[in-house]
């Protein structure tokens, strides 16, 4: 008997996410510098958040478009829930950087770099022009690496940044991991045939690959994360 989707998927996931891991530990070093990566992150990973709930209701579109596949109905109404559970998530990020005296504007304007305009916008591409059900690919690693319970908390310490700087942090080390059980759940109920289960995965290992290169410019010199030509 072949695995389950979520059994096959956690399998292919566990190869590289040890490159990952990597990634978030020299992000998150105890140097000089922490403060410093800290701001990036916030600035990065509030572009990300910004997309999710758009990204959620044009996957939920597309399945509605799609009446006679069997896998649309279910998917669709997992992404218009999940999207009211995120609904708001780049707001905390505005708080927290309002907090440490960062202006709303740093993290709402200018151009998104590449690098992070890939990680999110390959999910636009195969939503539009492959299967919305790639989504869950994404979704399963963002989800599942949230961030470990204590960090807000040792983030603080270590920045000496005010604690409420770290709300973020902190609310998806509580709420990612019942998320995770959910997508679970949904994609081993799901009747997804041999071509969505590899894109599913496809749409996984990219996420894995690009977050951890977004984790290594913000680590990296400021030079680097902005440079529009990398």
């Amino acid at each position: 008997m072949s695995p389950s989707a979520v059994a096959s998927l956690r399998g292919q996931l566990a190869l590289v996410q040890p490159v990952l891991y990597a990634a978030t530990a020299r992000m998150w070093r105890s140097d000089a510098g922490l403060p410093d990566r800290y701001r990036r992150y916030l600035r990065a990973m509030h572009q990300v958040i910004r997309a999710s709930v758009p990204l959620m209701e044009r996957a939920a579109g597309r399945c509605e478009a799609l009446p006679s596949d069997p896998v649309a109905e279910p998917l669709a109404r997992y992404l218009r829930a999940h999207a009211e559970e995120e609904r708001g998530h780049d707001d905390w990020l505005l708080a927290d950087a309002a907090a440490i005296g960062t202006a709303p504007a740093e993290l709402t304007d200018g151009v998104p770099p590449p690098h992070l305009a890939a990680l999110v916008g390959a999910q636009y591409y195969w939503v539009e022009h492959s299967h919305p059900v790639a989504l869950l690919g994404y979704i399963a690693v963002l989800e599942g690496n949230a961030p470990a319970p204590g960090l807000a908390g040792r983030l603080a310490r270590l920045t000496g940044l005010p604690d409420e700087a770290f709300e973020t942090v902190r609310l998806h080390a509580d709420l990612d991991d019942g998320h995770s059980a959910d997508l679970d759940l949904l994609l081993d109920r799901l009747p997804l045939d041999a071509a969505q289960r590899s894109l599913v995965a496809v749409s996984a290992l990219h996420t894995v690959a690009s977050l951890a290169e977004l984790f290594d410019r913000i680590t990296a010199a400021p030079t680097e994360w902005e440079s529009p030509d990398d």
